[in-house]
């Protein structure tokens, strides 16, 4: 064999040995990811509000950016109530007594996810994060939220037996779509300067940061003040307890699970 055919013949065999070495020489590729774990289900007890009585309006704020974070909250997945049975039931009475009076409930939250309340606090210790202040805590210091009390650790929410709530006069107009950026203005200004809402005048919004939102404020009177003493009374008779500092938070009681923060994602409907 000549030289010229020899180099030839002996670069063939020479790069695809080369190539196998390479080959060799790299790490082993890594095993399959492990199929991320299903997310928890709600557990027996639970059920949608809607099933339980379709008639409540829901208007689930933290699914959308209009809220005191401006984000949507980790968590909910789909902007629905979820509430356990007992709740729901009471609810739904408290609904029939004011559908005779020509009112009718709406909701802005109920069982929500320990996940979302882990949100809230991660937002809470961001101070440099103030893109809502001017509409939901225009007079608190963002510094002050956890000691003030609104932003804790825990919240019965998560129990799934409290929600927020407000009354709307029938026949209800659709609240307009919140338009992100838009000019903010402070929750406890006259109800036709603060954001629209279908809800009944409560001399606040909801979830403001005021001390103005305290259910029996003396300085709400009229007929601010008799539209909360009208959510209270029929909630009050099918067994809710209201937070005196917030004139939207009701819990129904006794609680089917007083000692128990659920984690799972407001994602599907429970099953019945």
């Amino acid at each position: 064999m000549n030289r010229p055919r020899f180099r030839a013949v002996l670069r063939a065999f020479v790069l695809p040995a080369a190539a196998l070495l390479t080959l060799l020489s790299l790490p082993a590729a890594a095993p399959p990811a492990r199929a991320a774990s299903a997310e928890p289900r709600p557990p027996r007890g639970f059920v949608a509000l809607a099933d339980v009585d379709p008639t409540i309006l829901q208007e689930m704020r933290y699914v959308t950016v209009h809220n005191f974070t401006g984000h949507r909250v980790d968590g909910y997945l789909r902007p629905m109530c979820v509430l356990t049975r007992e709740a729901a039931d009471a609810l739904h009475r408290a609904q029939r007594s004011l559908l005779r009076r020509g009112y009718g409930l709406k909701v802005y939250d109920c069982y929500r996810p320990q996940r979302a309340v882990n949100d809230f606090v991660e937002w809470a210790e961001d101070l440099a994060d103030t893109r809502m202040k001017a509409e939901f805590y225009p007079r608190v210091d963002k510094s002050r939220l956890f000691e003030d009390g609104y932003i804790a650790a825990k919240s019965g929410h998560s129990r799934g037996s409290t929600l927020d709530v407000t009354i709307v006069k029938l026949p209800a107009r659709p609240t307009r779509p919140y338009v992100p950026g838009e000019p903010l203005v402070p929750c406890y200004a006259p109800r036709e300067q603060r954001f629209p809402d279908n809800s009944v005048d409560m001399g606040t919004g909801f979830d403001c940061f005021d001390t103005l939102s305290h259910t029996l404020d003396p300085r709400i009177t009229g007929v601010q003040r008799a539209n909360r003493l009208l959510l209270k009374s029929a909630l009050e008779r099918e067994g809710f307890v209201n937070l005196p500092e917030e004139w939207w938070h009701y819990t129904f009681k006794p609680e089917p699970f007083p000692g128990t923060y659920f984690d799972f994602p407001v994602l599907r409907r429970p099953a019945p």
